[in-house]
């Protein structure tokens, strides 16, 4: 069922109907939340958190300044930003994501290879973390979620030209910093 049917029928008390939308949204509102929070619990406290906003507050969603999902994005970043503030959590391991089970390749690539992936995995989750709030939120949003750039602009209150410029800085500094580390483990591996 098409989403503005779906959000008609939930503001005329269709009870079944904000059940759909719960469900039909609550994976995508995790994965951001988990790929802003690290954490599987912050990220499902904000997941749930938005989500629940969104369908209280069903009647304040305006279908002609925004698709339902950047309206849901933008309340979801938000919490994920108030949970940071309470905790100011410590950097998460992106060997840990994938140990619980979060890998979605459908292959079984070999001993060496899986070695080598959750290396460069971890160096690139590690090397996100270093980044700004600002710049994290917007490569995540743009490649975690597959927002575009309006999009972008909408959830995070920026203009688009500022969405823009804070992705390509994004991958400037993921560049930069992922360089470094190479050229730090390539000194190393010499010793």
């Amino acid at each position: 069922m098409k989403p503005e049917v779906l959000i008609e029928r939930w503001r005329a008390g269709d009870e079944l109907a904000a059940e759909m939308i719960y469900h039909q949204h609550r994976e995508k509102t995790f994965r951001l939340a988990y790929g802003l929070l690290g954490n599987t619990e912050d990220a499902e406290e904000a997941a749930q958190d938005a989500l629940s906003y969104a369908l209280l507050h069903i009647h304040q969603f305006d279908d002609r300044k925004s698709q339902f999902t950047t309206w849901l994005y933008r309340i979801t970043v938000s919490r994920s930003r108030d949970i940071l503030r309470k905790r100011r959590l410590p950097a998460y391991s992106l060997s840990s994501w994938l140990r619980d089970g979060h890998n979605a390749t459908d292959f079984r690539p070999g001993p060496e290879q899986r070695t080598e992936k959750k290396e460069n995995q971890n160096s690139v989750w590690d090397a996100l973390q270093i980044l700004s709030p600002d710049l994290r939120e917007a490569i995540i949003l743009r490649h975690w979620s597959g927002c575009t750039y309006q999009e972008i602009a909408e959830i995070t209150n920026c203009p688009m030209k500022t969405a823009q410029s804070r992705v390509r800085l994004a991958y400037q500094k993921l560049a930069h910093i992922l360089e470094t580390v190479d050229f730090q483990q390539t000194a190393e591996e010499t010793r």
